[in-house]
């Protein structure tokens, strides 16, 4: 990923998406010090390592381990943060990752994610935090329509002053966009052309983060937008 062009590299031991099932505190250390670890002597200067977790315990362990960013799924450990030094990505979502989808209900999606994250975000630099990130959470707790506005109307999120992030990756919503079918996605393999569209399209609309699986292809097109985002 790092020779390919990422600027950060994440990583996770437990799965948010969709119906998924928490792992166990141990079970995550266990899966995701020795990795973040060993990426941060290998990439030492090159990308810097990022640690998925909604976990305290995990979150401490990968900054002490090296980890440099906490990519923060449920936008409440700004203290660890705050303790550490190290970055805070905070995401909007709603209920468990067991439940999401029966949180996807919005009387207006953008202003009542932007409303969530500005006051996470207020709350974490009020307590030291010094680099904060906010996440809209496309595919979390969000319909395909929900995900489609969140991205249509960016720009108003990235006027609130927070740096953006933006993760839509092969996420199901860009399979309905390939496929033009709700309820039959194009298969993950088939997702790549409209997961670089809406990539390209949170560049131009001021994203400074965007994730994303298909690292060469991404980082190119940041090239070519011309922003210098990370990949």
């Amino acid at each position: 990923m790092a020779e390919e062009g990422a600027s950060i590299v994440d990583v996770g031991g437990e799965s948010t998406r969709p119906q998924a099932s928490p792992v166990a505190e141990d079970e995550e250390l266990r899966r995701v010090v020795p990795v973040v670890r060993e990426l941060a002597r290998e990439l030492a200067g090159r990308a810097r390592i990022s640690v998925d977790t909604r976990k305290a315990t995990v979150a401490e362990a990968a900054v002490d381990a090296g980890a440099t960013i906490i990519n923060d799924v449920s936008a409440s450990l700004w203290d660890v943060a705050a303790r550490s030094g190290a970055g805070w990505l905070a995401m909007h979502m709603k209920g468990e990752p067991a439940d999401m989808m029966s949180h996807a209900h919005y009387d207006d999606v953008v202003s009542e994610v932007s409303s969530y994250l500005r006051a996470r975000a207020q709350a974490a630099s009020d307590a030291g935090v010094r680099e904060i990130w906010v996440d809209p959470g496309i595919g979390f707790a969000k319909t395909t329509a929900h995900n489609l506005t969140l991205l249509r109307r960016l720009d108003e999120l990235v006027s609130t002053g927070w740096p953006v992030a933006v993760g839509l990756s092969r996420k199901r919503f860009t399979g309905v966009a390939a496929s033009g079918r709700e309820e039959a996605p194009a298969p993950l393999e088939d997702r790549l052309e409209t997961s670089l569209a809406g990539a390209v399209w949170a560049m131009l609309q001021g994203a400074a983060i965007v994730r994303g699986h298909d690292v060469r292809a991404l980082a190119d097109a940041a090239r070519l937008v011309g922003d210098g985002v990370p990949a």
